[in-house]
């Protein structure tokens, strides 16, 4: 039964601010984009390339942010400790909006393992016709990263499936729309609880902001593709 005492009077405070969004979902298109176009193989070696190189610019684009963003998307406001995550797992911690104690854990992992997953691809080599553009730095190193490049696929869809029943759980179990959250940017609060729940600054400084540090990045992983010799094929 649904408590109207909770549930009335319900009030959208802005979580997600627009690049930590974009962020998201551009970081989804381009896991999944990865994974079929490696499956896929042949010439589609190229576009799992391309799809491996957003993922390190995306990713990288969040560490950055994560620092230097606005509230929620901060790592400093969202991770706890041993202890929190504990007392979470028990009912015994209220918690605000943005991540929860466990999902922060969450977020992590799939930063460190996407991100592992994306500069390795950096120093991959098939040995046939696809390489990262710093293959070429080393071959024992490349070597190494190729294996654990294809290794790591294993942690990076166990990771990517427990956030995807994650979601499921929330949405049927506490009846939670995380995903509309994350396009919408707004959390439902309760007016009792309105009072401790400040709104993250999305305004369009923070946007233009986050768009020249996008653009940092770009070129940055734009001139790591430089960074391969050119093959010749003249005779």
């Amino acid at each position: 039964m649904t408590n109207d005492a909770t549930y009335h009077n319900l009030h959208a405070v802005r979580v997600w601010d627009l690049p930590t969004r974009v962020f998201h979902w551009c970081l989804a298109v381009a896991v999944v984009g990865a994974f079929v176009t490696v499956k896929l193989g042949g010439l589609w070696m190229d576009w799992h390339v391309r799809f491996g190189l957003a993922a390190f610019a995306l990713i990288l684009f969040r560490l950055i942010w994560g620092l230097v963003g606005p509230r929620y998307a901060r790592f400093s406001t969202f991770l706890k400790g041993p202890s929190t995550v504990l007392a979470y797992l028990k009912g015994r911690y209220q918690h605000g909006l943005g991540h929860n104690p466990l999902g922060a854990l969450s977020v992590v992992a799939m930063l460190l393992i996407l991100g592992f997953q994306a500069a390795s691809g950096l120093f991959a080599n098939d040995d046939i016709l696809t390489s990262g553009p710093l293959a070429y730095l080393d071959d024992n190193l490349s070597r190494r990263l190729t294996e654990l490049h294809k290794l790591n696929q294993w942690p990076m869809l166990i990771v990517v499936g427990l956030h995807i029943l994650a979601i499921l759980w929330y949405r049927l179990v506490r009846k939670q729309g995380l995903t509309a959250a994350m396009v919408r940017g707004n959390a439902r609060v309760p007016s009792d609880r309105l009072a401790h729940a400040a709104p993250a600054r999305d305004t369009w400084q923070i946007r233009l902001g986050a768009l020249a540090l996008a653009l940092a990045v770009a070129a940055l992983t734009y001139w790591l593709t430089t960074l391969a010799p050119v093959m010749d094929f003249s005779f």
